[in-house]
């Protein structure tokens, strides 16, 4: 009988799992193909993009851009300015001494009011003397008026005395020649009473010649002494001006600006005192830029602003001279002048030179090439390095003259990441 057939055991048991091969060692030949191609496309980009004048991307957040348009052209600029006033002029000491003051800085002053008291020793003492030189010339004066009159009548007197001894000295001549030529009377006699008559008759002539001459004289001698006495007046009043003005007063209604001087103080003649401000006529002094102050002219508007505020005004004068590139201009506040302005008040000043519409124009920003004429605008994805002619500019725009059309965009910041590249690749 045959044996039982012994079957043969399962093989399966002594089978044991293989790991999986990782997936780049599977795959190897390709990504060390890939990495070739990636390395070989690396090493030929940049000798190719230095070949079309074409610069690694630059990303757009790095950047600020501006779309060219039309419309209202405003030609404006900004400056600071502070506030000055037209009038605040500085009084002087009229003569040496020592001040009083009676107002402090700030203070409201009106027209006319005490603002220092100078006392000068000096000054009153020849007004004193002056005055006591023209007393006596008037007193010499009204003298010489008097001596005048009593002069006029003793010469009347001699006169009449000269012509009642004419008179009588005629009269016996007159006798003493009937009687000689009734043979009473000797020629000698008679020859005597004709000399007494001849000498009174001299006399009466110089006698009426003296009293006509008088009046004259005494005149010309009161007119040379008057003449004295006015000139002396002048000196007093003079000097009585200048005493007067040892109280200096306020020219007009403002406020005290600065003391140059302490209380009490002795000062020389023409010292600086202190200065008043004639708030009324307040303006805003300003530093324009030469290439805007060629087109300035006195009655351009102008737009102040500060402390949240704003008001209108007028230029009201441009200074001839240039210094540090700069001119020296003023503007006038225009009826709606804020209250409580004060001296050196910094204020921000907008001035508008011409207004134009339909202007092709694009912001400001801060275009390096303004100069060079050169723009890059934005197209297809590319930042192309454009020539452009540049007009007029303001606060924040800037004309195109050429170059550009209405909607292109263009770089307005950002243009130090280009390094000058003709064309740049923009990336999101």
């Amino acid at each position: 009988m045959d044996a039982a057939l012994t079957p043969f055991p399962e093989p399966s048991a002594q089978d044991r799992p293989l790991a999986a091969r990782p997936f780049w060692m599977r795959h190897r030949l390709a990504l060390l193909l890939a990495a070739a191609s990636l390395a070989l496309v690396a090493l030929a980009t940049p000798p190719i993009l230095r070949a079309t004048g074409v610069r690694a991307s630059v990303s757009l957040s790095r950047l600020s851009l501006a779309t060219v348009e039309r419309g209202v052209f405003v030609r404006d600029f900004a400056a600071d300015g502070r506030v000055v006033a037209a009038n605040s002029p500085m009084l002087y000491s009229p003569a040496a001494g020592s001040v009083a003051l009676r107002v402090k800085p700030g203070d409201a002053v009106s027209k006319g009011q005490v603002l220092v008291v100078v006392d000068s020793p000096d000054l009153g003492a020849r007004l004193l003397l002056k005055r006591a030189s023209l007393d006596a010339l008037r007193a010499e004066l009204h003298r010489a008026r008097l001596e005048a009159e009593r002069r006029l009548a003793e010469l009347r007197q001699l006169h009449e005395q000269a012509l009642v001894e004419f008179r009588t000295s005629e009269r016996e001549y007159q006798r003493s020649r009937r009687a000689f030529e009734a043979g009473a009377l000797s020629r000698m006699q008679m020859e005597r009473a004709e000399d007494a008559m001849e000498k009174a008759r001299f006399a009466l002539q110089y006698a009426a010649s003296s009293l006509e001459s008088a009046p004259g004289q005494s005149r010309l001698d009161l007119e040379s002494r008057e003449a004295m006495l006015r000139r002396q007046q002048v000196l007093v009043d003079d000097l009585g001006r200048q005493v007067a003005n040892l109280t200096v007063r306020s020219p007009f209604d403002g406020r005290v600006g600065q003391i140059q001087v302490s209380d009490r103080a002795s000062v020389p003649r023409d010292a600086p005192l202190l200065t008043v401000v004639d708030l009324s006529q307040l303006e805003v002094e300003i530093d324009v830029p030469e290439g805007f102050a060629r087109d300035l002219s006195p009655g351009m508007g102008a737009e102040l602003s500060g402390h949240g505020r704003t008001w209108t005004g007028s230029i009201s004068g441009v200074s001839p001279e240039v210094v540090n590139g700069q001119v020296v201009a003023r503007v006038r506040l225009g009826e709606d002048r804020p209250e409580g302005l004060r001296q050196n008040q910094r204020l921000s000043v907008r001035v508008m030179i011409e207004r134009r519409d339909d202007v092709l124009m694009v912001e400001r920003g801060m275009l390096p090439d303004q100069a060079a004429g050169q723009v890059w605008k934005v197209q297809d994805g590319m930042a192309l390095r454009t020539p452009v002619r540049f007009g007029s500019t303001s606060i924040g725009r800037i004309e195109i003259v050429e170059g550009l059309s209405a909607g292109d965009r263009i770089v307005v910041a950002g243009m130090d990441a280009f390094h000058g590249a003709p064309r740049v690749i923009l990336s999101h």
